[in-house]
């Protein structure tokens, strides 16, 4: 059974998995049990899904259908790897631009990014299986479309792919308001990855830790912080500025 965007019932999520469809999330029902149950579980397991498990009035706002105790969100895109994005990348002649996003959790702010990171020319959004926003169509019609146009690749570890870019000769540069560097002391010409955290707790102290430079925006103002979304474009567009001048000398 599908509505709009997701599948709902035991079999029919399963038959969706096995069929290659791209799922966003899915919610199952606490305390569910069965031998059914037990064999979309192991599919979870085996394609590393995000799961929720909820309360069944939760399952029941989805839909007023026998649900069964899944409900399943289907992504509206389709994922990526950054292993295979890269080389590409590469192969293009193209210095590569990433954007990582740590754990941003709210859809609108999500599609707002890309469509920055898609207007400046990001090569692809990395976010991680578990603890991102959803892509679904409030992501979709936030970002105009844009996430129909730019890689996104979702990873299990954040950290493993870090270093898997540093290994291939990116600099990952973290925003954190911590940090005593501002972003007009990173060179940004050079292969980059740029990193945003979340709304609440900025980015992870074990990336943070890895990072080759933290930089945060000047704030003279008495607002603690900005929108991770305003934060975010005004980062990828002093990247823009400073590869453009390199392409002028």
């Amino acid at each position: 059974m599908k509505n709009e965007g997701g599948i709902f019932g035991l079999r029919p999520v399963i038959e969706a998995i096995e069929a290659g469809k791209t799922i966003d999330k899915i919610f199952i029902q606490k305390g569910l049990q069965g031998e059914i149950f037990s064999e979309l579980r192991k599919l979870v397991t085996e394609y590393e899904i995000p799961v929720s498990y909820v309360p069944v009035e939760k399952l029941n706002r989805f839909t007023g259908k026998n649900h069964q105790g899944v409900y399943a969100f289907i992504s509206p895109i389709e994922f990526d790897s950054i292993e295979n994005v890269l080389p590409q990348v590469w192969e293009q002649g193209k210095t590569p631009f990433i954007l990582i996003l740590d754990r941003v959790s709210d859809v609108r702010n999500f599609g707002a990014i890309a469509r920055t990171a898609e207007c400046v020319g990001v090569d692809a959004i990395i976010i991680p299986a578990k603890g991102s926003a959803s892509v679904n169509g409030d992501a979709i019609k936030t970002s105009t479309g844009a996430l129909y146009n730019i890689p996104v690749c979702k990873e299990g570890n954040l950290v493993n792919v870090i270093k898997y870019l540093q290994a291939s000769g990116i600099s990952v540069f973290s925003a954190s308001e911590k940090s005593a560097e501002y972003i007009y002391d990173a060179d940004f010409s050079v292969p980059t990855a740029i990193v945003m955290g979340s709304e609440e707790d900025g980015v992870s102290d074990s990336i943070l830790k890895i990072s080759d430079k933290i930089v945060k925006l000047p704030m003279a103002g008495q607002t603690a912080s900005l929108n991770v979304s305003v934060a975010c474009g005004a980062m990828l567009y002093e990247a823009v500025r400073q590869r453009m001048i390199a392409d002028l000398f």
